[in-house]
């Protein structure tokens, strides 16, 4: 079934194969795109609202790699069949994807499809990337938008996740609806569940009047909870109930209130830590992690610094009016790529805005950076020690309570750590100890082991005038134990699949894929000729 079409999203094909040009209209056609068939070399930039270039030869030309370059300088993702002969390392640079000769239509309108999608998110939240983490960032918005489970967005602060709970509604079939963000650690207990679930006349000093809450103005649409992990225990029991049956009491009411609202989490926080320390409610926890994104951190993704620098200082000049902005001098941007960037990207924003507002009109050089950066002191973890509160009769204890709770924490974090750590040192011992498994599929062999006996065949019962049923058989298995070469492998791998089918090497070839000349050659090279059970 044909998608909604996108208005105005052209995609633009060459016609240097013409039939693979005209499978490719067609399926783009079918996806709701409009299509322009284009010659080798004509500028893409006539086009109406061009998406994506599809070139299908001709890539190495000099036509060729201008009509490339001429559609990357456009911000197109450019797709490339290559030329018979050619390598991958010989594509242009402006080439994002390269499909061997011959293509498969299906798979180059899948993938084009897909980065499309990316493009669009790219251009309704403002994320920027094109690192393979943040790539994956995107895809996975693509695919998840669509249906309506609750997704979990987790990473740092400042790493960008209302951005993506914003991609997510943008993309979803609630887009015309509302997109309320609410966050959760701004709000104190009283307010938080006034604000969200609404209350009745009367429910507490100051209610005037009833009020709606925020899951019901965003009643067929999304709702954005950032900072999850700060919700009080109270609130976290009637999100609970809301979620498992899309229904609620306003504060002080009596009356359910039925609603068909997406729920969006984000935190900083590592749930499962707070569930440990009990914090966090194990089954709203479960419930919440349907489905995840995680964000990964400005230090993680370096390659992508560049390219928020140059949307940061298009976004601050046009905001502030500061004219003409010549840009970081190689200095500058090595320091910024040297950086750990504890803010993440929120940091590198809030520097480059104020780069711009004080230097405008002239390059920024890696004095004009501030001292902090330059040398690494604003990456610097600090202890959150709490400043202390009065209470009791010194108040000793209450000025302990921030440290002790912080203290607290941390034990309970390393808990869950060495749980892992123990878990996972207990099955790599596991695995040094048995070795590794390598199950071929197909293969007709029920041994648990290479060199294993097989099994005997099942006797009848009896007075039966039929064989009894074999079982039926499993996998081949090949065992790989440290110390085993590829040669090694290789040989156990041959045996196991000859086994399976009764040296049958024609069928073992096809099994192994390569050539019956082959596997006659491998076979007398391993000796295996002289261990076929039975001999010749």
């Amino acid at each position: 079934m044909a998608r909604t079409p996108q208005t105005g999203e052209t995609v633009l094909v060459t016609t240097h194969d013409l039939p693979l040009a005209g499978r490719l209209r067609d399926g783009f056609r079918h996806g709701g795109y409009r299509v322009e068939l284009f010659t080798s070399g004509e500028d893409p930039s006539r086009a109406q609202d061009p998406v994506l270039l599809v070139m299908t030869g001709g890539v190495r030309t000099e036509a060729g790699r201008r009509q490339a370059g001429l559609a990357a300088g456009l911000g197109l993702p450019v797709f490339a069949v290559r030329d018979p002969g050619s390598a991958a390392a010989e594509m242009p640079r402006d080439v994002s994807q390269a499909f061997r000769a011959p293509a498969d239509p299906e798979e180059i309108v899948l993938m084009g499809t897909r980065a499309i999608e990316r493009g669009r998110l790219r251009r309704a939240t403002g994320i920027v990337g094109e690192t393979d983490a943040m790539v994956e960032v995107l895809e996975r918005i693509v695919q998840i938008a669509p249906v309506d489970a609750t997704v979990l967005i987790t990473g740092e602060s400042g790493t960008g996740k209302e951005l993506v709970a914003r991609g997510l509604h943008a993309l979803s079939r609630r887009r015309h609806r509302s997109f309320i963000p609410v966050n959760v650690a701004a709000l104190s207990e009283t307010l938080l569940e006034s604000e969200l679930f609404g209350h009745e006349k009367g429910a507490f000093t100051g209610a005037i009047d009833t009020r709606k809450g925020l899951f019901e103005l965003a009643n067929g649409g999304t709702i954005f909870l950032d900072e999850i992990g700060e919700m009080p225990p109270q609130t976290q029991t009637r999100l609970l109930r809301l979620l498992e049956q899309q229904e609620f009491h306003r504060v002080g009411g009596q009356k359910l209130i039925q609603v068909n609202v997406r729920i969006l989490a984000a935190t900083n926080q590592r749930l499962e830590h707070l569930v440990v320390s009990g914090d966090f409610r194990k089954d709203l926890y479960y419930r919440l992690n349907i489905l995840t994104i995680s964000l990964p951190p400005l230090r993680d993704r370096r390659a992508d610094i560049p390219l928020l620098v140059e949307a940061f200082v298009r976004e601050a000049v046009e905001r502030h009016d500061r004219g003409p902005f010549r840009g970081l001098s190689p200095d500058a941007m090595e320091i910024l790529l040297r950086h750990r960037w504890p803010g993440n990207v929120r940091e590198l924003r809030n520097l480059i805005e104020s780069m711009v507002v004080l230097a405008p009109g002239r390059e920024i050089r890696a004095e004009d950076i501030p001292e902090d950066v330059r040398s690494g002191e604003r990456s610097r973890a600090l202890v959150p020690v709490g400043a202390g509160r009065p209470g009791g009769a010194d108040g000793s204890v209450q000025a302990l309570r921030p440290q002790l709770e912080f203290i607290f924490r941390t034990m309970m974090e390393m808990k869950v750590d060495i749980e892992d750590l123990k878990r996972e040192f207990e099955a790599f011992q596991t695995e040094e100890e048995r070795g590794r498994v390598l199950v071929i599929p197909g293969a007709e062999r029920p041994d648990a082991d290479v060199g294993a006996e097989p099994a005997a065949p099942a006797i009848p019962a009896t007075g039966s005038t039929t064989p009894a049923e074999a079982p039926r058989p499993g996998p081949a298995t090949v065992t790989y134990r440290p110390g085993m070469t590829l040669d090694d492998l290789e040989r156990e791998v041959i045996r196991a699949v000859l086994d399976s089918v009764d040296w049958n090497r024609r069928q073992a070839a096809e099994m192994l894929g390569i050539g019956e000349r082959t596997l006659y050659r491998k076979v007398k090279n391993y000796g295996l000729e002289e261990e076929r059970p039975g001999g010749e």
